[in-house]
């Protein structure tokens, strides 16, 4: 029998926070932090909608796109005065690192940086809590700094001119976290689809390349403890427990290549014999951030990234081994990198110079947008048009126009980066190649949802020896305990008596598994934005009680925050197959899309065909190379 509302706590006071592509949406019975409601409810991190719902920052923009609206009524033109040199569209990694690399190379210019959202950051977004005199910091979007060692040489630079040293996080993390608590992965199985309520101390995706977990239960005692049927339990195990190259005639040279041109499911079917539906099913619900089904997404990834079983099977059994530890993350994500480089264009707006200190520095929101300064940042505003005054081969500047609160305004810059998503370039740049248009709109994004949950303590994880789940049939795919990361004055928790924020994490894809990778995120993107907060906030109760009840958890006295973050437009496409340039060659859609028109250049992790902040830095740097040529003219 389902648990009530009231036994999962959804009539209990706590501070709920929805956040739709970045903006704050007002939640019913919200809680407002002491703290926010002093500043007005300025300060978005520590945002709880309570103060009145925000239009959403995707609104205007869908108007836009799926309405075709033109007239946003009489256009008033700001900044009158100032003809600035550069305007960059979109305040997330990208749109940022373009702002900080040409001012690198234009001390003295004026720079103003558009974004639709509340905060600044993109998907590098950061989520506050207080709980019991307690700062908690959680990550909203972007995780980690990726093997930082293998970027290029631009994004090294950059980092390195921001201060930040990856070797601190060397120290930072708790590398004996897991280890010194006994905490493994493990697999929940939920009643509604599998009869009763069930946890299995071993994990059915291999997560060790995230967090440094002890090893569970072994996988035969595992499988025999799954609520399965005879015949999914055998070709479960045989595909657990194969070891040794199944690819017969493919060379170990190949078999990358091989394993990236066929589904994981054709895998699962040519090289094991896996005929179970009950197998497949199970396995659909673990594919987490592929972005696709197991009948479309391909081998490779969801076997060396997703962590679905079957690598061992192959030559590249220890692909993820030669990879660098996943350590180098801010107890923010990368949200400390984008208030790095806001900083180091607007001292000003907060204390401090160093990556440690970035952590709690207090930011000053109403530095970003201040008159007079050279550098502003003017958020809740959405760009509608950026098209030259002119012939863009010829034209001078170019006009920006934009909408905030309402109404329409519009600047003119020298130059100006597009750093939002290739989704919307058609949109917002008509005077671009049909054939560029075309190529821009075939960057389908993956959708996303993070929800952070903030217990008052984490004794129910301890008490089961785990510290991360999968779950097949629940709404969120992979639930953990937060990376720990202690720097800057910031304490991670030290024990399970103490809050912790706990990270779960969704893809939706839509039910059609046989629909192309594009179809599944826009269906995923529709779901996204039909789910109700109290629907998501419901299921989470409910897959923390069911996975946690064996450890003493009650949801309704544990809990007590829950954030959650949407994206639309999440993870940036793979590389796709080449399409017409425009001028007789051929070339990926992020190729074709990224070219210059006039005075416009493309900045963004599209550009790139890479959901990587080093990928979003490079793209950053070509945008402002090719805007460089401008100087002259």
């Amino acid at each position: 029998m389902r648990p009530t509302d009231k036994a999962l706590g959804m009539d209990r006071k706590i501070r709920r926070r929805d956040f739709i592509n970045g903006a704050a949406v007002g939640i019913a019975g919200a809680v407002l932090p002491r703290a926010a409601a002093a500043r007005g409810d300025a300060y978005p991190p520590a945002q709880t909608g309570s103060g009145g719902s925000h239009p959403g920052a995707f609104g205007v923009a869908h108007e836009l796109a799926w309405a075709g609206r033109k007239d946003w009524g009489p256009v008033q033109q700001t900044d009158a005065s100032v003809l600035y040199d550069l305007v960059v569209v979109g305040a997330g990694i990208s749109g940022l690192a373009s702002a900080r690399l040409y001012l690198l190379e234009h001390p003295r210019a004026k720079v103003l940086v558009l974004d639709n959202h509340r905060d600044f950051g993109g998907h590098a977004v950061r989520n506050e809590f207080r709980t019991g005199g307690n700062m908690l910091l959680g990550y909203g979007g972007a995780q980690a700094l990726e093997e930082p060692a293998h970027y290029s040489a631009t994004s090294k630079r950059l980092l390195s001119e921001l201060g930040v040293d990856p070797g601190r996080f060397e120290t930072a993390y708790d590398r004996d976290f897991f280890r010194r608590h006994g905490l493994a992965g493990a697999t929940f199985f939920a009643a509604e689809r599998f009869g009763s309520d069930r946890l299995v101390r071993h994990p059915l995706v291999d997560y060790t390349r995230f967090l440094p977990l002890v090893p569970g239960l072994p996988v035969r005692e595992a499988v025999a403890q799954m609520p399965l049927g005879a015949e999914a339990m055998r070709e479960l195990l045989m595909l657990c427990e194969a070891d040794g190259d199944r690819l017969e005639g493919i060379p170990p040279a190949s078999q990358e290549e091989y394993l990236y041109g066929i589904s994981y499911r054709a895998f699962l079917e040519r090289h094991f014999g896996v005929r179970s539906p009950e197998l497949f099913a199970l396995l659909q619900g673990l594919t987490n951030d592929a972005g696709a089904s197991i009948e479309v997404g391909s081998a490779f990834d969801l076997m060396s990234y997703t962590g679905l079983p079957g690598i061992r099977a192959t030559a590249l059994a220890g692909v993820g081994a030669q990879r660098e530890p996943y350590i180098y993350h801010f107890p923010d994500g990368n949200a400390s990198i984008a208030r790095l480089l806001v900083r180091s264009m607007i001292p000003g707006v907060a204390p401090g110079s160093t990556m440690d200190d970035i952590v709690l520095a207090p930011f000053d929101y109403r530095k970003l947008d201040a008159p007079g300064s050279p550098v502003r940042i003017r958020l809740d505003s959405t760009v509608v048009e950026a098209v030259h005054n002119g012939d863009p081969r010829t034209a001078g500047d170019v006009s920006v126009t934009y909408v905030r609160e309402g109404r329409a305004c519009r600047v003119r810059a020298r130059a100006c980066v597009m750093a939002c998503n290739n989704n919307m370039l058609p949109y917002l740049c008509p005077e671009l190649p049909a054939t560029q248009r075309t190529a821009l709109a075939m960057a389908v994004r993956s959708p996303i949802v993070y929800t952070n949950v903030v217990l008052r303590n984490w004794s129910a994880w301890e008490r089961l020896g785990i510290g991360f789940f999968c779950a097949p049939a629940s709404y969120h795919s992979v639930s953990m305990l937060d990376f720990p990361v202690s720097m800057g004055g910031y304490r991670f928790s030290g024990g399970p008596a103490e809050p912790i924020v706990v990270h779960m994490e969704r893809f939706p894809k839509g039910d059609d598994p046989l629909a192309t990778a594009s179809e599944q995120r826009k269906a995923g993107r529709r779901e996204l934005y039909a789910t109700s907060f109290e629907t998501i906030e419901r299921a989470t109760r409910e897959q923390l009680a069911g996975a946690l009840a064996g450890g003493g958890f009650d949801p309704a006295r544990d809990i007590a925050a829950i954030t959650v973050n949407r994206w639309g437009h999440g993870y940036a496409a793979d590389e796709q197959a080449p399409v017409d340039a425009g001028d007789g060659s051929r070339s990926p859609p992020h190729v074709v899309g990224r070219a210059p028109l006039g005075r416009i250049s493309i900045a963004n992790s599209d550009a790139g065909a890479g959901a990587t902040i080093d990928t979003a830095i490079d793209q950053a740097a070509r945008a402002v190379a090719e805007l460089g040529r401008l100087r002259s003219v």
